[in-house]
């Protein structure tokens, strides 16, 4: 069996939950996530099956969609509603829908964040989630993200001198949603967490693609997985692609260094036969006039 089940992860499980019931599930070990989720977030969770395993961070590194909400008033450890309160200020000026809408314009781009404590970002070989467990606070790696849109979805809801709101954000990969429900409230002057969030799209599956676990179990028992599978050609669409002739083709396979191409794209390209990714292919990087394999996805395959 192979390629892309989407799953819509449910609250209180982690991505690596949902792959180790998933093998048991279907009785295979080939089996891999395309991205965590916080066990508090449900969402879309592609998971890769057999040989569709070898595009998992193509899906990974592509960008992703959520709709999350963040409550102006208190700040917490995890920086969502999980965590314990670390600051707390009541809201007593009114906030519009316009200084909101300015803030969320003044985050969209290029911008630099630091991971929560609480997350899975590796510092000297460890988890920083392991060090927050253990009180030790250490330096953190400051990164690059991209924020392609982000947006206010609704009415400002005001309780208990609080206020929280629901936005979208599409981004890149490495976002944290939780720091940015942060940097909110900052530029707010207000505490801030994110109280809840949902993924809504992994690359180009969205919910409507999902399946829940129920139903995986249905088209299990039924003996019609397949039906609710997709190609791994799914979860390259975001790349560019070149078609090949048989010729071509008989190289690819093999991994050839070729020639490249008249009109060859930029970054990464899907080789496709038959509209089937035999092969990603770049530029040579000592050759620029030659593109070399970066993975072969089918082997001896016509």
């Amino acid at each position: 069996m192979e390629g892309i089940l989407p799953l819509w992860k449910p609250k209180g499980l982690t991505s690596h939950d949902c792959v180790f019931k998933i093998r048991k599930m279907l009785k295979m070990k080939k089996v891999g996530h395309t991205g965590t989720l916080d066990p508090d977030v449900e969402g879309v969770l592609p998971i890769c099956l057999g040989r569709a395993t070898k595009i998992a961070e193509y899906i990974t590194d592509a960008g992703k969609v959520y709709e999350g909400e963040v409550t102006i008033g208190f700040s917490t450890t995890t920086e969502d509603a999980s965590g314990e309160i670390v600051e707390e200020e009541k809201v007593t000026r009114s906030i519009s829908r316009e200084e909101i809408n300015d803030v969320l314009s003044s985050l969209t781009g290029q911008i630099t964040q630091i991971p929560p404590m609480f997350s899975a970002v590796k510092v000297n070989g460890k988890k920083l989630y392991e060090y927050a467990r253990a009180g030790i606070e250490v330096e953190r790696p400051v990164r690059e993200v991209m924020i392609y849109e982000l947006i206010l979805l609704d009415d400002l809801h005001e309780e208990n001198e609080k206020l929280s709101f629901k936005f979208r954000v599409k981004c890149s990969k490495g976002t944290y949603i939780r720091t940015l429900a942060v940097m909110i409230g900052e530029k707010l002057g207000y505490p801030a967490h994110m109280s809840s969030l949902v993924r809504v799209a992994s690359a180009t599956f969205t919910e409507k693609d999902c399946v829940t676990f129920e139903q995986l179990q249905s088209k299990i028992d039924a003996n019609n997985v397949d039906e609710i599978l997709f190609p791994l050609e799914k979860g390259l669409e975001q790349l560019p692609f070149y078609s090949m002739d048989n010729a071509t083709m008989s190289k690819v396979k093999n991994g050839a260094v070729l020639n490249k191409p008249e009109h060859w794209s930029e970054g990464q390209v899907t080789m496709l036969y038959n509209d089937k990714a035999m092969a990603i292919y770049h530029v040579h990087p000592e050759n620029e006039t030659a593109i070399k394999p970066v993975k072969v996805l089918r082997i001896n395959e016509e």
